[in-house]
């Protein structure tokens, strides 16, 4: 049913927070989310607990940046001081293609075979804001798409999107943990959320135990430090740690590991959205290519993607890793 007409913004401002709550959550199916919840903008104590102790044991590795403001993490009107209410959207970007292990190329994390879902979900968050802008004229907000010091998977949590799995990622029941999560900070008081979704992780380990790594130190806790994550897209050195490129499982750019062997995932539907389709040469990307790469070219070839988060000098190293890797496996014969 159509709870707004869009012709006119005469009255909406009397609208009921219900009605107004519950078109906002209407609209931003029809942008293309797939999950939306709304919650009470308000400082995270205990995740900010949790945090403070994470970076405290120097698990956010060169991620300097992360230590800049923790409060500001943890406190959404530190960021949008008018903000009332938070809109949390989820996105299922899983599409059915699957990697090849072949020894010349190497694999690409799955977030980043499309578009870059910076840019995705910041379009679709800027026209629903736009929207409610149209609606209520009152309405001031702020979007957020992961860039911003917000934490992204505490809110999806507190809105009912799913529940924060054992190896750090948000779990939805329908889509598994292959979701991007995005937020508007509004000067709107909306009608909340009230259940939360349980952790339905149980006993399970699979995720911890298939780290080749070990970065997954304890449930719900990851190391930085000895993540193929973080290690081939954040971190800014020449090399990569020994105990890390050893034990790179192929991967050039990201690592999907823990999310490809949860079994939450088997529920994983295919998304909606053309553009995180995979562009030409994302799913796996030639080795020998990549290290030839030119500057010119990179910047052509990875406009608009993920990946250039990495830096062309980053992806070189990782080409030059995984192919020192290869032929560490496969020494070339001395005797005939």
């Amino acid at each position: 049913m159509q709870l707004i007409d869009n012709s006119t913004d005469t009255g909406q401002k009397s609208l009921s927070k219900t009605d107004l709550s519950r078109a906002i959550k209407q609209r931003a199916y029809t942008q293309g989310f797939d999950k939306v919840g709304l919650v009470k903008a308000e400082p995270l104590s205990h995740e900010s607990q949790l945090l403070e102790e994470w970076l405290a044991r120097g698990y956010q590795g060169t991620m300097q940046w992360m230590l800049r403001e923790p409060a500001k993490r943890a406190n959404p009107l530190e960021l949008f001081p008018e903000a009332q209410s938070i809109i949390v959207v989820a996105e299922n970007y899983y599409t059915p293609h699957e990697h090849s292990d072949s020894s010349d190329t190497g694999k690409i994390s799955r977030y980043a075979w499309g578009d870059d879902y910076h840019d995705v979900m910041g379009e679709k968050l800027h026209s629903l804001l736009t929207w409610i802008e149209s609606v209520r004229p009152d309405a001031k907000g702020k979007v957020c798409v992961d860039i911003q010091p917000v934490m992204d998977k505490a809110w999806a949590v507190r809105a009912g999107l799913g529940w924060l799995g054992k190896h750090t990622n948000v779990i939805t029941p329908e889509f598994g943990s292959w979701i991007f999560i995005g937020e508007i900070l509004i000067n709107l008081e909306l009608e909340f959320e009230g259940d939360l979704i349980e952790d339905h992780c149980g006993t399970c380990t699979l995720c911890i135990d298939a780290c080749p790594t070990q970065a997954i130190t304890e449930p719900y806790v990851l190391d930085s430090n000895k993540c193929i994550s973080y290690a081939t897209i954040e971190l800014r050195s020449e090399s990569i740690p020994v105990e890390i490129s050893s034990n790179l499982s192929g991967w050039l750019y990201g690592c999907d590991i823990c999310q490809d062997v949860c079994p939450w995932n088997r529920f994983q539907q295919t998304s909606g959205e053309s553009r995180f389709e995979p562009r030409p040469g994302s799913v796996n990307s030639n080795l020998a290519e990549i290290i030839d790469l030119e500057p010119s070219v990179y910047a052509q070839q990875y406009r608009g993607s993920a990946m250039k988060r990495a830096k062309l000098t980053g992806l070189q190293r990782n080409a030059r890793a995984l192919l020192a890797r290869k032929s560490n496996d496969n020494p070339a014969s001395g005797d005939p």
